[in-house]
């Protein structure tokens, strides 16, 4: 027994000698509690933008008056189909006589279908009230014609209340699309990063820890020269592995994509190469595989709150400030615009080039962080 004491006593000491072990254990899972907080608690409504063309003004007021729906008027079908291609709306309708033409970006379910109750009711609110104002006027004119005798004409069919018929149109799949379906594209991103960072900081640790870095680094090699090695074939692994999880997922789950999906494949090979630098810069900074896989929920975690699954208008200002420090939030706005939207990769060039920085940028830091290990 008292062996085991001894053990057990000198592995806690040898812990608490270990301050970043420490830190790790117990303030990693408090910040990431209270960032989940922070996430799921600051705003549980859905908000949609609805575009207006020529529509009535009885319903536009009823719809106005509907919690979570901001209203913005436009004076043509294009105007509104350029500000849905911007993200500025969510839906938009026309109006052509009784007939109301509903497009639904439909990039998320929960607001198409927000949408489209809003959208119903405000038809039958409206319908109800002037059914009601023509009630009220009948009787005032049946009963103005009763003190004077005369004869009551009813109403003719021209007069009578026609109903308003909806029509609803899709830019992104369809009525049965999901909510599910609407995140793919995000979680694609997410995995590719994951998977790639998982692998990429495990085997540069091994290979520290193999002492096969150490030799390389006793020899003239520069340490650039290492990096953009370890870059090269981890880099062709990684590219390969992002079109699998891509091919897999399109094919597999049945993922519809507007746009084309090389220019997903490209946006998602660039999530690999940050994935892979990231990975070799935190796999220089853990001194065991122990370190290294503490790291992970500080790395990957917060990439999957900040990535659009929660979406970017609930959070608060300061928290969609932060989630711009991310690669993944570039990542899946220029998925998103691909796949939902059916734009290019030139229409996305600034999300790609903030995620090239991203790469270069951690592999100067990898350079210089590989210093520590070469003696001179």
């Amino acid at each position: 027994m008292s062996r085991i004491n001894e053990i057990g006593i000198r592995l806690f000491k040898e812990l608490f000698k270990d301050k970043r072990t420490l830190a790790m254990i117990f303030l990693v899972p408090i910040l990431i509690m209270w960032l989940m907080s922070v996430i799921f608690s600051s705003n549980n409504s859905t908000n949609v933008n609805l575009g207006t063309i020529g529509l009535n003004n009885g319903i536009r007021t009823e719809l106005k008056n509907m919690d979570n729906v901001k209203l913005k008027n436009y004076d043509n079908k294009s105007q509104a189909k350029k500000a849905m291609n911007d993200g500025k709306v969510d839906v938009y309708v026309t109006q052509k006589n009784n007939n109301l033409d509903v497009t639904y970006s439909n990039t998320d379910s929960s607001k198409t279908n927000l949408s489209k109750m809003g959208i119903q009711n405000s038809v039958t609110k409206n319908t109800i009230k002037q059914l009601s104002n023509k009630i009220k006027s009948l009787t005032i004119t049946n009963q103005m014609l009763k003190k004077s005798n005369n004869v009551i004409i009813p109403q003719s069919k021209s007069n009578q209340q026609k109903a308003f018929h909806v029509h609803n149109h899709y830019v992104y799949g369809d009525s049965n699309t999901n909510y599910f379906s609407t995140l793919v594209p995000i979680m694609m991103a997410f995995f590719v990063f994951m998977f790639v960072f998982l692998i990429s900081g495990m085997a540069l640790l091994k290979e520290r820890t193999a002492g096969t870095l150490d030799r390389v680094l006793a020899t003239p090699v520069r340490r650039s020269e290492i990096i953009l090695g370890y870059l090269e074939a981890y880099g062709l692994l990684s590219i390969l592995q992002t079109i699998v999880i891509v091919l897999i997922t399109v094919w597999l789950l049945n993922v519809e994509i507007v746009g084309s999906i090389l220019s997903v494949i490209v946006i998602n090979v660039l999530v690999a190469l940050v994935a892979l630098t990231a990975g070799l810069l935190v796999s220089t900074l853990a001194k065991s595989e122990f370190q290294m896989v503490q790291f992970i929920p500080v790395i990957v975690v917060p990439q999957i709150f900040f990535s659009g699954i929660i979406p970017f208008d609930s959070l608060p200002n300061w928290l969609n400030t932060v989630s711009h420090i991310l690669p993944l939030r570039y990542a899946t706005d220029a998925q998103s615009a691909i796949v939902f939207n059916g734009k290019g990769l030139t229409d996305v060039w600034m999300d790609i080039l903030i995620l090239v920085i991203f790469a270069v940028l951690l592999t100067i830091l990898n350079i210089i962080g590989l210093k520590r290990y070469r003696k001179v």
